[in-house]
């Protein structure tokens, strides 16, 4: 569902908690966030902007499956479906996003938070961004953290080599952006989610859920016509110092000389909510994690029989991964150690384990490798990989792509395995109610 239909829901199923009094975007808001668990929480009294803040919509699977309307089990192989058959969605004349449109424009009248004390700004960390490749003509969706400059630019984080950076080598150098704030869920899954080269990735969000796009008035993009506050801008060629920033790891990200953007005009709804995440905290987490769990179920599903895949929350998200197979043949489990490095480029360490192993559960998994993993046989050790610029450890020198090393662990069980016990003996099954 929608936005806002998602926010009346919590509302009346009295899971948003209303906080009234006023709360400044500077440290205290982010405070009040992480103290309340990241639970769903809107802000109406907000001191330095008119417009209220919400937080904490995509803070746990439960709620991410639920604006879907599907049950949590269901939501990889909804991923993974939206992932391999996008439906181009269609454009309509007229759209809530731009019941208001400003073109003196001022971005510090948006409610734009700063986080902790060693930000080098006040962020964005939430809003999705939309460009055009101009080799394939196709539209790209990302998340970019946004620093703010002064009234009418941001300094953007754009990773080195790929979708938005890609495009802007292709360009020239400059290139058109329109940035959405206040988005459904299904579009904030999309924007996450890495699709090929080329392939409309607004198509994926309306596989997710329908939504129809209208025209920016500036540029020529389209974005939702329902989300709730549009940036129409041009990344320059000019560049400043962006950071530092807490990164997915939760640690704080070092400063960069980043492109800056300029907005033009500005669009919103009449009474617009502003989203904002909590950097490396679940929300984050959620949205940069997850959505690698179907590029993986995917590409190792080529090779063998895949069921369930877990990006794991103690490998900040996005750099370790557990892959549950349904084992037939002796290489399997090699194969799905080959194909999750493949189907996820920044993944560090994945674990392959049979279907009888609950992957949600660490004592499991631990339990797997401790019983079925023998480290000379069942490692696969991958060194001069390309890395994540989130990993501390990795070669992150100034001007290259990220490098690390990366290490596959097979705890399944050998199919030549005779007359040994890899399997947990259970105890009869009782009632409890014929005893107490």
């Amino acid at each position: 569902m929608g936005f806002r239909s998602f926010l009346e829901q919590l509302r009346q199923n009295g899971e948003l908690t209303r906080i009234s009094r006023e709360v400044s975007t500077e440290y205290e808001m982010a405070g009040v966030i992480e103290a309340l668990g990241e639970r769903p929480v809107l802000f109406e009294n907000v001191k330095e902007s008119s417009i209220p803040v919400v937080a904490g919509l995509v803070s746990s699977k439960e709620l991410i499956a639920r604006a879907l309307g599907i049950k949590r089990d269901e939501l990889l192989y909804r991923l993974s479906a939206a992932l391999e058959n996008p439906v181009p969605p269609e454009t309509v004349e007229k759209g809530e996003c731009q019941e208001v449109i400003e073109s003196d424009v001022d971005l510090t009248k948006l409610p734009i938070m700063r986080y902790t004390e060693k930000d080098g700004g006040k962020y964005i960390a939430s809003a999705v961004s939309i460009i055009r490749d101009p080799e394939f003509n196709a539209r790209n969706m990302c998340f970019h953290r946004l620093m703010l400059l002064d009234k009418r630019r941001f300094v953007a984080r754009i990773v080195e080599n790929r979708g938005t950076d890609s495009a802007l080598q292709k360009a020239g150098g400059e290139l058109d952006i329109a940035i959405c704030i206040g988005n459904s869920t299904a579009l904030l899954l999309a924007a996450a989610t890495t699709l090929p080269m080329g392939i409309d990735e607004l198509g994926m969000a309306n596989a997710l859920e329908k939504m129809e796009l209208v025209k920016c008035k500036t540029i020529d993009l389209e974005v939702p016509k329902d989300c709730e506050i549009v940036l129409e801008g041009r990344i320059t060629k000019e560049k400043a110092p962006e950071g530092p920033f807490l990164d997915l790891t939760g640690i704080v990200d070092r400063v960069r000389q980043q492109p800056i953007i300029e907005i033009k005009c500005v669009t919103h709804r009449k009474q617009p909510i502003y989203q904002t995440i909590l950097a490396g905290r679940n929300e984050h987490k959620f949205l940069m994690g997850m959505p690698k769990e179907p590029t993986i179920f995917n590409a190792v599903n080529k090779v063998c029989e895949c069921k369930d895949v877990y990006i794991t929350p103690g490998g900040c998200s996005w750099l370790h991964a557990v892959v549950q197979i349904r084992k037939r043949n002796p290489d399997d489990g090699r194969k799905a150690i080959e194909a999750a490095f493949e189907g996820h480029k920044s993944l560090k360490h994945c674990v392959v384990v049979d279907d009888d192993v609950n992957i949600y559960d660490s004592n499991d998994v631990e339990w797997a490798i401790a019983t079925r993993f023998q480290a000379d046989k069942n490692t696969v050790i991958l060194s001069n990989q390309p890395g994540s610029s989130l990993d501390p450890s990795g070669d992150l020198t100034e001007g290259k792509k990220a490098t690390t090393s990366k290490a596959g662990l097979d705890a399944t069980i050998p199919l030549t395995a005779t007359g040994k016990g890899f399997k947990k003996e259970g105890y009869r099954k009782v009632d409890l109610n014929k005893y107490l």
